[in-house]
């Protein structure tokens, strides 16, 4: 049975998740509104095409109804059983299924495989530093610390490089993609992923993003903060220097830097292990309940 949140309830909940998300975005707004850009966390409202409006927009998910006049009425994928004070909105999943199962399949069996694939720990942050290698052209409006030669060089004294998240590999550039222990492509997602990548544990954010309105948006924000805190790891272990941005360093060409940047990318693997939990029993009771698997 559906958790029943009085309108007292659900408007308290709704308005903590506003209040969450405001101060989470409030800085990016900000410089949006001023034509200013961060080199650093623009990534999560461009790399993630999510914006603070969609972020704000609260979701209670698939297993809480909602009594009263809710707004969720006129909303996408939900509908309301009875009239006035008594009615009560909830995520009609079945509308959802008929749009949305393909993605479902997909994002479960992703979960599973990023827990079940062996965990990898010894990559070292290499994926920023082979999407500059032997390029003039950096992805970011940032100096590299080391310089280009400099760079290039850390690249080449690493050996083979062990990524394994295709969307960090596409980024390569030409001459480092053959570095890479093996090629990667968008086929080989399932039987590559692992929780051990810092960029696997990014992307919670977006399938939980993409599996609105069937979960709740706390969980959603969860990932994000999660993912913020991936990525200023990524960037302080990258060949990009930021500490004009506030940022430290995790210098990954030192025996001391590798040792940091796994500490904290293991620390980073364990808190993400509650948020994949969770997305998983939301996308697999959403299967089990619409379609009996």
């Amino acid at each position: 049975m559906p958790e029943l949140l009085t309108p007292a309830q659900w408007q308290r909940r709704q308005r903590e998740h506003e209040r969450r998300v405001d101060a989470l975005t409030a800085a990016h707004l900000q410089r949006r509104s001023q034509h200013r850009t961060h080199p650093v966390w623009d990534f999560m409202f461009d790399y993630y095409p999510f914006s603070p409006g969609k972020m704000r927009r609260w979701h209670p998910g698939m297993d809480v109804e909602l009594v009263g006049d809710a707004p969720h009425t006129e909303w996408s994928f939900y509908r309301t059983r009875g009239t006035g004070d008594t009615a009560t909105t909830g995520v009609d999943l079945s509308a959802l299924a008929s749009k949305r199962e393909r993605l479902w399949r997909f994002v479960a069996e992703l979960l599973r495989r990023e827990e079940t694939n062996p965990a990898r720990f010894d990559c070292f942050g290499m994926h920023e530093w082979a999407m500059v290698y032997r390029s003039e052209n950096p992805r970011h409006d940032l100096p590299l610390r080391l310089g280009a030669e400099g760079t290039d060089a850390v690249v080449e004294a690493h050996g083979a490089l062990k990524c394994t998240h295709y969307d960090a590999f596409r980024f390569y550039t030409p001459p480092a993609r053959t570095l890479n222990i093996r090629p990667l492509s968008r086929e080989d997602q399932l039987s590559c992923e692992q929780r051990g990548c810092l960029h696997a544990t990014m992307d919670l954010y977006k399938w939980a993003f993409k599996l609105l309105p069937m979960v709740p948006s706390e969980l959603v924000i969860d990932a994000f903060e999660l993912a913020c805190k991936v990525r200023q790891l990524d960037m302080e272990a990258s060949p990009y220097d930021c500490r004009a941005l506030g940022f430290g360093v995790v210098a990954v060409e030192t025996p001391e830097g590798k040792a940091e940047y796994v500490s904290r990318q293991r620390a980073l693997s364990r808190a993400a292990e509650p948020i994949r939990h969770r997305l998983s029993y939301h996308v697999e009771q959403a299967l089990a309940t619409t379609l009996g698997e």
